[in-house]
């Protein structure tokens, strides 16, 4: 079980991309059999293979890669056969003068490893000494190449901004669920055991952070060269500017779950400061939900069913002494978060 484990993914593929890639390769097989005459085109099917990306800009740098590889490939068998022929300590000498040539040359993986891929193929083949043999298997790949960007292209183009905004909207979430779990702890008498769970989960929200940017970044990529790329890129935007609150938000949360985690006594809970901030610790958590809802647009005349509660800043009073370190630190964390989430600082 551990083994599959480790070869399955926590993921399919969409059922789209898996018969575009079918198309693609059964397309440029059968387009190189018609142009070269080629029976059997294995160059241009895997070619197509690994070109139908999760981008349009991805199957084109794909196709890149792919290419340069093979000529590379291509070009070493070639010359290696003319020059010393064919034999097992040849096609083993080729495969590690290819990747030298790869780390010289500082190509990408994919690259790297097509050109000792090709370079095999070729002398397995026995072309390795055929001109026309080595210019067909060129070709082949780049009808590949053309043929599995064009079907990318042209056949509903994927675009990243769904699962983008479902980690930007999850992130969302859990940060106000964090500040909930905040005005909790200052309201009620906490346990050790439960302040350290607080301050955990506040700290795991920093790993989704990294997720949700990284879903921004591969959307904003599925967008280049993408024909669908105007219908999507304003959702995409607003996501990105809820990002940027989010980013900072995660920051003060962490700030304020530590701050509470290590400055906590059974006394704070009967502070009536510490309560009004516990109060402004909700309405956050309450906007902040209001906001990822509104795809961080600005709260003032948001009409919804729930209006905004965050509407005037907190006034301060004077904390027992004990507290005016703890106090001090939460209220500068609150006038950020209300600042990133009303969109104006506080007077």
């Amino acid at each position: 079980m551990g083994v599959l484990a480790n070869v399955r993914g926590s993921s399919r593929s969409p059922l789209l991309q898996v018969l575009k890639t079918s198309v693609a390769v059964i397309v440029a097989w059968l387009l190189s059999n018609l142009l070269l005459g080629q029976q059997l085109p294995i160059f241009a099917a895997i070619a197509a293979l690994l070109v139908v990306q999760p981008s349009v800009n991805q199957s084109l740098a794909k196709g890149v890669e792919r290419s340069i590889g093979v000529i590379l490939g291509v070009l070493l068998a070639y010359g290696a056969g003319i020059v010393f022929g064919v034999s097992t300590w040849i096609v083993l000498a080729i495969v590690v003068v290819s990747l030298l040539l790869a780390w010289a040359l500082r190509l990408t993986p994919g690259s790297a490893n097509q050109i000792p891929i090709s370079a095999m193929l070729v002398l397995a083949i026995g072309g390795a000494q055929n001109t026309e043999y080595a210019i067909e298997r060129v070709l082949e790949t780049l009808i590949g190449c053309v043929v599995g960007l064009l079907i990318n292209a042209l056949i509903v183009p994927p675009v990243l901004s769904g699962p983008a905004h479902h980690a930007v909207v999850r992130l969302a979430t859990l940060i106000a669920a964090t500040l909930d779990a905040l005005a909790v702890a200052l309201t009620r008498p906490q346990t050790t055991a439960e302040l350290a769970t607080m301050l955990e989960n506040a700290r795991a929200l920093r790993p989704l952070q990294l997720q949700a940017q990284a879903a921004i970044t591969g959307a904003e990529e599925s967008l280049l060269l993408n024909p669908r790329r105007g219908v999507h890129r304003q959702s995409i935007e607003s996501d990105q500017v809820l990002m940027r609150k989010l980013a900072i938000l995660v920051t003060r949360v962490l700030g304020l779950a530590r701050a509470v985690h290590d400055r906590y006594d059974d006394g704070l809970p009967n502070e009536p400061i510490v309560r009004s901030i516990a109060q402004e610790l909700s309405r956050a958590a309450h906007d902040l939900r209001l906001l990822a809802a509104h795809r961080g647009g600005d709260l003032e005349g948001y009409e919804t069913g729930e209006p905004p509660v965050l509407t005037a800043p907190l006034v301060i009073a004077t904390p027992h002494p004990e507290h005016w370190i703890l106090v001090g630190s939460l209220m500068e964390d609150i006038r950020r978060v209300r600042e990133e989430i009303t969109g104006s600082p506080d007077g």
